[in-house]
């Protein structure tokens, strides 16, 4: 039996009834639950080369099918190298507490069509807005900022950004902003830093880590990159949007840094998870942003989660860090008189080259979380999932 990777994510099923009487099998893939808890919202990702009846032109028409009932589920495939060869296939299975199914993957004599799932998980560079990088699923949105912005910035060009933190889009709608706020936006129609009804952004980030920017420890402060140099959008799709932003080598106090970052976002999830290639120091921190300092800060480091809930407006926001098994070796909640300087910081240790977590907010406003406590269980409950894998395997 061969392994099949898995990566955790909270996603809303679609089933649609399907025949397929004449569709060639090209693998089943067995998923177990061995929790107490019942598992709704998990992607599975099949490595479409361990499929010996696999081709490239059989994933124009490729499916996944629960096979005790035949339902197909919503699937998405991916090219994760660029090579022009679909190479994963993502499915998300529902699993009740100690139990397993089985799922068979086929390929179906036409060709699957899109639909309006197509672009639920969705990013791209914003070159229209100096040259930002945005992403967002149907719960929450994010932006950073690229090499434009900080020359703007350094040459005291208005509009420029200097900074490698990550900003969050407040949104309170299920369907797709950031096209529709940025066109706002350069029209002068409006702004999105106004709520019309489907959020905002009044999150300030300046050079504070934002929600989940990293950083390097020194003898008195933290060292961090600039803005990115490059960046290559991977996929988009009904389940996940993921991308790569590369920075320019950074100074920490001698040592110097070279980082990239893979980021995804899944539907239905409120953290993405961040993937970070790391050259030039065995440790890495990642920070959320204390805004005004009134918030309050929980670190469950046992649990592998962190969390700061604060008055945020009208309304309140929770930040949140998960980190898988291995990496956090410390934490802080570093305050100074330094405008933007005070966050709360995981220190993770860099293991071959990297470092893994989750970093993502909740918002009271968009209906999501009403109290602190529903955005700690949030934490906890995906934390816990994130430690425990679902087991899957090639039968």
């Amino acid at each position: 039996m061969k392994l099949v990777r898995i990566t955790f994510i909270l996603i809303t099923i679609v089933f649609i009834s399907s025949n397929c009487s004449k569709s060639s099998e090209l693998a089943t893939i067995e998923v177990a639950n061995d929790l107490d808890v019942d598992r709704s919202f998990e992607t599975v990702e099949v490595d479409l080369n361990s499929l010996d009846a696999f081709s490239n032109e059989s994933a124009k028409t490729i499916q996944v099918v629960n096979k005790e009932n035949g339902d197909m589920l919503l699937s998405q495939l991916v090219d994760t190298d660029g090579d022009g060869t679909m190479d994963v296939l993502l499915f998300q299975p529902e699993i009740k507490g100690h139990s397993k199914k089985q799922f068979t993957i086929i390929a179906t004599p036409s060709e699957a069509k899109e639909d309006s799932t197509s672009m639920r998980c969705y990013s791209r560079f914003v070159p229209e807005r100096t040259d930002d990088y945005a992403w967002e699923n149907n719960r929450v949105a994010f932006r950073t900022f690229g090499p434009t912005a900080q020359k703007m910035k350094e040459d005291g060009v208005q509009g420029g950004t200097l900074s490698s933190g990550i900003d969050a889009w407040l949104k309170r709608v299920e369907y797709p902003i950031i096209d529709k706020w940025y066109k706002k936006h350069t029209s002068g129609a409006g702004s999105y830093h106004e709520d019309s009804g489907e959020g905002l952004d009044n999150f300030h980030v300046g050079v504070s880590r934002g929600v989940g920017g990293t950083a390097l420890k020194t003898d008195s402060t933290y060292a961090f990159s600039k803005n990115f140099i490059k960046w290559k959008t991977i996929t988009n799709g009904p389940i996940r949007t993921s991308f790569v932003l590369d920075y320019a080598s950074w100074d920490a106090e001698g040592k110097t840094i070279l980082e990239s970052k893979h980021i995804s976002l899944d539907y239905g999830q409120n953290l993405s998870k961040f993937v970070i290639e790391v050259k030039g120091t065995d440790t890495l921190s990642v920070g959320m942003t204390l805004h005004k300092k009134d918030g309050n800060t929980r670190t469950k480091t046992t649990d592998g989660w962190m969390s700061y809930w604060e008055p945020f407006d009208d309304s309140e926001l929770g930040q949140g860090l998960v980190i898988p098994k291995g990496y956090l070796v410390g934490h802080e909640t570093y305050m100074t008189d330094r405008k933007d300087e005070s966050n709360l910081y995981a220190h993770l240790k860099v293991k071959e080259c990297q470092i893994e977590y989750y970093a993502g907010f909740g918002w009271k406003k968009s209906g999501q979380f009403e109290t602190e406590k529903d955005w700690h269980d949030y934490l906890s409950d995906f934390s816990r999932k994130v430690r425990n894998p679902l087991k899957v395997t090639q039968l």
